[in-house]
């Protein structure tokens, strides 16, 4: 029964939960993007806290590791190979596209074997990162950045139900109204997250604590 701390700071809302096998044991959050750095540390030692426990009890820690905003998974990933490097305990990353995929699944309680599961997350620009997964989440198009206008995913919505949500799906919904696309917002995460820890916890699927990046999915411009 492995006890694992998840962070997620890919986006506007950070989340820390502690789990053990697929349950939320604890958790807490900050919706305020600019204070992630400064939520993180006081957020898991409430945590730890709250279960009695000290962080030497945790077996891993798991990140959501991208695509996401460039700053928040730098503080997440920068964080969680900390703690990894300090206690020596393994890293675990997790694809945010991959997350949010399965909460659409679990969202939608679908059952039809026709169905596309298509998170999308607003990259700007009329540009989302995406990618697709068949009824079983097997992905079948990989990660991508993709332009979205009307014609986006036209072929495959023709002979599949769509099931979509994040933030570029709310884009997408301004733009097109078919009745074999369903949009679900807001995703739920949290227990997405937990689920696929575990799973990685279990299969020994560990990241490399000093060779790990954030996944970005498309180069990073900074100003001059």
């Amino acid at each position: 029964m492995a006890i694992i701390l998840n962070i997620n700071t890919a986006f506007e809302t950070a989340l820390v939960t502690v789990s053990s096998d697929d349950e939320i044991l604890v958790e807490a959050q900050s919706d305020s993007q600019k204070d992630h750095s400064s939520f993180l540390e006081p957020a898991i030692k409430k945590l730890c806290d709250a279960l009695k426990i000290s962080l030497n009890e945790i077996d891993a820690f798991a990140v959501v590791n991208g695509p996401g905003s460039y700053t928040g998974l730098r503080v997440g990933l920068s964080s969680a190979k900390a703690l990894c490097y300090a206690l020596q305990k393994p890293l675990i990353l997790l694809n945010t596209l991959d997350v949010m995929a399965y909460a659409l699944k679990f969202q939608s309680k679908s059952e039809e074997k026709n169905v596309i599961f298509c998170p999308l997350i607003d990259a700007r620009r009329h540009e989302v990162h995406t990618a697709l997964y068949d009824y079983e989440l097997n992905v079948v198009k990989t990660y991508s950045s993709e332009i979205l206008d009307e014609h986006f995913l036209e072929t495959e919505r023709q002979t599949n139900k769509v099931i979509t949500g994040g933030s570029g799906s709310i884009k997408w919904q301004k733009m097109v109204n078919d009745g074999n696309i369903v949009y679900i917002n807001p995703l739920l995460l949290p227990k997405a997250i937990v689920i696929l820890s575990n799973r990685a916890f279990i299969a020994g699927n560990f990241s490399r604590v000093v060779y790990s990046e954030p996944y970005y999915l498309k180069p990073v411009h900074f100003r001059k």
